[in-house]
């Protein structure tokens, strides 16, 4: 219930800032990336490789540009803050992977800038699957329940990159709450198998082999 309360007033204190900040400046919705949602939703671009033009509305200059993408890496960064949180609640000691939390928190930033370059090319977009396929990297997760936080904070990076942070808060916001109650509920647990666990305790063996060796 603590972490529930700490949720709450997190994305609420954030939407009370955004409006704030709305209320003092009018115009600032077309300067920050807030809005692409509603594009996507409406678009009836019937070719998939043309795209659809996204982003700010009024960014024109150097400064305005930095200043779009500095609030698209801020806000992929506070909306995956709460996603991390949950990842270190849900998880017990031998189960949780610092490096995974750190992936968590730092992937959304990272996609949101990839998404900025690849937007509105399709060869730059290959490009980068190339790139990405050379340089690769492993890691097993320990969770299949692992995976889901890792395609959510790429979500977030896609959706803070297109300049849609609304559908990242939606997001963030949704994949916490339905987590937690499944959690709280133990939602499919039976008997000992406990919401996600990973490693299963099993007792040893009441009468081990005996080493024929020995005397």
């Amino acid at each position: 219930m603590k972490l529930f309360l700490e949720l709450t007033v997190y994305y609420v204190a954030m939407l009370l800032g955004l409006l704030l900040l709305q209320w003092y400046i009018p115009n600032i919705h077309d300067h920050l990336p807030l809005g692409a949602a509603e594009t996507l939703i409406r678009s009836t671009e019937s070719d998939i490789l043309k795209g659809t033009a996204i982003g700010a509305t009024e960014v024109r200059t150097i400064g305005e540009s930095l200043g779009w993408l500095f609030a698209a890496l801020v806000g992929a960064l506070l909306m995956a803050l709460p996603v991390s949180w949950v990842y270190m609640e849900i998880r017990e000691e031998h189960q949780y992977d610092q490096a995974l939390d750190n992936t968590i928190v730092m992937l959304p930033l990272v996609v949101t800038g990839v998404v900025v370059i690849v937007q509105h090319s399709l060869a730059l977009a290959f490009s980068l699957a190339g790139i990405a396929g050379a340089v690769r990297f492993r890691n097993s997760l320990k969770s299949t329940g692992d995976a889901l936080f890792i395609l959510l904070s790429i979500g977030i990076g896609l959706a803070a990159g297109i300049g849609a942070l609304e559908l990242a808060f939606a997001m963030s916001l949704g994949f916490n709450y339905c987590f937690m109650m499944l959690w709280l509920r133990q939602y499919g647990s039976r008997g000992d198998k406990k919401f996600m666990r990973s490693v299963r305790e099993q007792a040893p063996p009441a009468n081990p082999p005996k080493d024929e060796g020995a005397d």
